[in-house]
């Protein structure tokens, strides 16, 4: 193993750490070890009581999901609009955004139908609010909810190993560390092969139902079997999973999936982004039309 550029093999860590800003990879211009905001900046409101801070990251789309597939089956409360968070450029630590979501993360969520505004943040928290307020996509059952729950959890806990361990390091890092790439693909792996055992006796990932199980994980592992993320199949043999590439192919072909995946979106093909959402006309040819003005 090759040790990576201005590492010696006998490196020993500090007794204590400090920061070196701008220490290299892709993300080196916005990451910093403290929290709070570094500018003021007001966050835009529109009509609808939720309002939607977002990007299409893989936990921006289980949102824009979860609201695609509620208007979808008829409840019309769940309206919203969804304004862009471009954390390339750090909106993220600005002054309201922090006061949505400490944490500086997206996606983050204010209901204005409560007594008091409501902020929700953590998609997994999002998801859990939304299906409880709205009644719908997780089991009403004991035992039905349970799993549900189960599969949510473990979709939060394990997916940090996949964006953080091992697509930072096979696609992000300033320079390939085989050690950690061993590592994280690894893990990547046998938490696909926990999917794909689960997936080979159910139709989705908590039984008979499509609940926010499923809303939770496909866009991270459902990414990784049709290589939208790291670009990544092919080393991870992504194909050899074929219960979840059955899964993930069939909730890709939802519309409201389809429709999901447009809100927040900036890159990729523009006739597949919609950078604000207000209405569901917003996804008429209309809209793509003045995506395609604006970028000429």
């Amino acid at each position: 193993m090759t040790n990576p550029p201005n590492q010696p093999a006998d490196y020993t860590p500090p007794k204590v750490w400090t920061w070196e800003p701008g220490n290299g990879g892709k993300f080196a211009n916005i990451n910093r070890p403290t929290a709070g905001a570094v500018k003021e900046q007001e966050l835009p409101r529109g009509k609808h009581p939720l309002q939607l801070y977002s990007l299409a990251t893989p936990n921006g789309v289980k949102v824009t999901v979860i609201l695609e597939e509620l208007l979808a089956i008829g409840k019309t409360g769940a309206e919203y609009d969804a304004y862009t968070i471009r954390i390339g450029d750090g909106d993220q630590f600005g002054s309201c955004f922090v006061d949505a979501n400490p944490n500086s993360k997206i996606p983050a969520l204010i209901d204005y139908s409560t007594d008091k505004p409501t902020r929700v943040f953590e998609s997994g928290s999002i998801l859990l609010y939304l299906a409880e307020k709205f009644g719908a996509f997780i089991p009403e059952d004991h035992a039905g909810r349970t799993e549900c729950m189960n599969w949510l959890f473990w979709q939060m806990g394990s997916a940090p190993y996949l964006g953080g361990g091992f697509g930072h390091f096979y696609a992000y890092a300033p320079f390939k560390i085989e050690y950690c790439i061993d590592r994280f693909a690894m893990e990547v792996k046998r938490q696909m092969d926990v999917l794909d055992r689960q997936l080979a006796d159910n139709e989705y990932i908590a039984g008979d139902s499509y609940t926010i199980a499923d809303m939770a994980i496909w866009p991270w592992y459902g990414a990784v079997v049709s290589n939208s993320v790291y670009d990544a199949a092919e080393f991870l043999d992504a194909k050899s999973y074929t219960n979840v590439a059955r899964w993930a192919s069939a909730i890709a072909k939802r519309d409201a999936v389809r429709r999901g995946r447009m809100v927040n979106r900036v890159t990729g093909p523009l006739d597949k982004q919609l950078h604000e959402r207000h209405d569901a006309s917003d996804f008429d040819t209309k809209t793509q039309d003045k995506l395609e003005a604006a970028a000429d």
